[in-house]
């Protein structure tokens, strides 16, 4: 594997989430593939410019969610779960209407914002409000819609990621693949854009507060306002047909 790919990271903020995040986009960008092995901790840590807790840390966290497996004896690569591989081909393969997947989205998230607020560690606001100001600063310089859509996706897994649920965290990004593959965001309808960014500052607030219900409320408005949206785009459609 070339060791072009793997450059210092100069951000400011959570460490091992900016790790995290530049492992992501080489896999999101096809530089690093499923069954690529990443260089030795030692290795990767100096061409990063890290240390080593932090990037042990984010590699953790990358395994929870399912990016990277960690063989002991042989290394960390890049996973594609054979499990969640079969999920997401038999689920893609149906066809689903907007209300199950918006229901689906709620009986997911809403209790998941609940046990962030409940559980949430000074590791785990660090990642969630990194994940918040990465998908803030792109709104605002312009960045595309697919970016909008992938850091969208990666505001609510990190949601997910603080509330400390494994499956669960492995199961949205099965309905996030879903989402993304079988429909335009939301985020590209007239007004969405501002209303959604409102309603992820709200979500988190309501988690670092510690907020059970208010979090809860915070993500279950959202998501019904996202449905809401996403339903009125079809009518929309239907009607210039």
């Amino acid at each position: 594997m070339a060791s072009e790919i793997w450059t210092p990271i100069r951000l400011p903020g959570s460490l091992s989430a900016r790790i995290a995040s530049r492992v992501e986009e080489l896999i999101s960008q096809e530089q690093l593939k499923p069954g690529d092995r990443l260089p030795p901790e030692r290795q990767l840590a100096e061409m990063l410019g890290v240390s080593r807790p932090s990037l042990r840390e984010a590699i953790r966290s990358l395994a929870t969610s399912g990016r990277l497996v960690v063989r002991h004896g042989q290394g960390v690569f890049v996973e594609a779960p054979a499990t969640t591989k079969r999920l997401t081909s038999s689920l893609t393969s149906d066809e689903h209407d907007l209300d199950e997947l918006y229901a689906m989205r709620e009986v997911l998230e809403v209790p998941a914002a609940g046990w962030a607020a409940k559980n949430s560690s000074e590791a785990g606001l660090e990642w969630l409000e990194n994940a918040y100001e990465q998908l803030v600063v792109a709104t605002k310089s312009g960045a595309d819609w697919n970016e909008l859509q992938r850091l969208d996706a990666r505001f609510h897994e990190a949601v997910v990621r603080v509330a400390g649920n494994r499956f669960l965290l492995r199961t949205l990004g099965v309905l996030n693949e879903i989402m993304a593959a079988g429909m335009e965001t939301t985020l590209r309808h007239p007004g969405r854009l501002a209303q959604s960014a409102k309603e992820h500052k709200k979500i988190l607030e309501m988690i670092k507060t510690g907020n059970v219900r208010g979090a809860q409320a915070a993500a279950r408005a959202h998501i019904r306002g996202a449905h809401a949206a996403a339903l009125r785009y079809v009518e929309g459609q239907a009607s210039e047909a």
